[in-house]
């Protein structure tokens, strides 16, 4: 199976709302069986067992209870998705759907019922399957606490900050891993400008999508064993339409279509991008959050002030990670490597910062809070990252400038202020 293959299943299996669900309902299915089993050699004492009639009344309301808490979980899962499209970001959804808490409840909703409704139909009058109904009761329980925690936590993920959080979160933890493939001795990152040299092979694309991931691994493995460079043609997160150059190779390298169908199983396309690995992605929604509530429509600027506190600190990772050692160089003289365009620090910047500064150019406190943030970028990040800061800084002054031109707060908009409007001016 190729990597493409494991990645797109593994893809599949965490955004999937229904696989986890199903195997609960399987799994209940065959508890059931295996408790009728016991309850047939195990003879338990007469304060734990009941009547056929109660037994049936209470597996009957057990299953009727269960099909309608899966059916308002459904609702809220629906309500929750409208909110996030209109508020949030529509990007955020692909982080929703892969909530474990909302699998794991639906599993555990549809596997109580699949449980109780396979003890219901062995019922009767020579048989009660005591210990099974105690079992399903307990189920019951089960499920209700676990559905007040889901409903604890989705109430809670309502709150565009908090979303900007979670999405933090992620780019935190992706971004490490992120940092740690370029940091392999024959991976770089930059462009590749070929001077009087033809590609030995040119693997194009199968078929149209954005980049959603690709084996670093395998492509510099690829690369030493072929003693070639290999150069992708395009960055994580790009969109390729069909027939384009995805992979160029340079050097003694193997060719034909076995080599093209082994390299191109090493790069995944899809419909949408990912956050495994592309960064730009996490920043592209809590840009997204800050500019829906900028939107004349809604128009909450404290929630992009809110959302600012969360990009500052993920455009601060990126600023302070050291990745100048992987950086390609033109005139290396390397010739056996793989070489992927990555984004620099100029290009996070300017997506984190140009959009809410364009769209909030009449917020007071969206301007202060980004002063703020851009002048505690320029102190922590690396000396090679400072100039791109302080041009920035330039053009929120002369957008501050020209917004509030004859306006008595011209003074407080260009003043830096952590929480917008109400802290400690700097």
């Amino acid at each position: 199976m190729s990597w493409s293959t494991v990645f797109r299943l593994r893809q599949f299996a965490r955004g999937s709302l229904w696989l986890l669900p199903l195997a609960g309902g399987l799994l209940g299915a065959l508890l059931s069986s295996g408790t009728i089993l016991s309850d047939q050699a195990v003879h338990l004492p007469a304060y734990w067992t009941y009547s056929p009639s109660t037994a049936s009344t209470v597996l009957s309301a057990i299953v009727g209870a269960m099909a309608a808490l899966t059916g308002f979980v459904v609702t809220v899962t629906v309500l929750v998705v409208q909110m996030a499209t209109s508020t949030f970001s529509a990007r955020y959804l692909r982080l929703w759907y892969r909530d474990r808490v909302l699998k794991l409840l639906l599993a555990v909703l549809i596997g109580t019922l699949a449980y109780s409704f396979g003890l219901l139909r062995r019922v009767g009058t020579t048989f009660v399957p005591n210990l099974g109904v105690t079992i399903a009761g307990v189920l019951l329980v089960v499920s209700l606490l676990l559905f007040v925690v889901f409903l604890d936590r989705f109430l809670h993920r309502l709150r565009p900050v908090a979303v900007a959080a979670l999405v933090a979160r992620y780019v935190h933890r992706d971004f490490a891993r992120y940092a740690a493939a370029l940091a392999a001795p024959d991976v770089f990152s930059g462009t590749f400008k070929p001077v009087g040299q033809e590609p030995a092979l040119v693997v194009r694309s199968a078929r149209p999508g954005a980049i959603q991931a690709l084996d670093a691994r395998g492509l510099a493995r690829w690369a030493r064993e072929h003693q070639c460079l290999v150069v992708l043609c395009h960055r994580v997160g790009d969109f390729v339409p069909a027939g384009a150059g995805l992979i160029e190779t340079y050097g003694t390298a193997a060719t034909g279509t076995r080599a093209e169908r082994k390299l191109r199983n090493m790069i995944v396309l899809g419909d949408e991008r990912t956050i495994e690995q592309d960064p730009a992605f996490g920043i592209r929604i809590m840009v997204d959050i800050a500019d829906k509530a900028l939107s004349p429509a809604i128009n909450d600027p404290t929630t992009a002030v809110q959302a600012l506190n969360h990009l500052s600190e993920v455009l601060r990772l990126i600023g302070t990670t050291d990745l100048s050692r992987s950086r390609w160089a033109a005139s290396s003289a390397i010739r056996t490597a793989l070489v992927i365009p990555a984004r620099s620090w100029e290009d996070y910047l300017t997506l984190g910062v140009t959009e809410i500064r364009e769209y909030g150019a009449t917020a007071i406190q969206v301007m202060r809070r980004m002063r703020a943030m851009l002048e505690e970028l320029r102190d922590e990040v690396r000396p090679e990252n400072q100039a791109a800061v302080e041009e920035e800084l330039a053009r929120l002054q002369t957008t501050v400038a020209r917004t509030f031109a004859g306006s008595v707060d011209l003074d407080r908009a260009s003043t830096a202020d952590p929480q917008g409007i109400g802290g400690r001016a700097t």
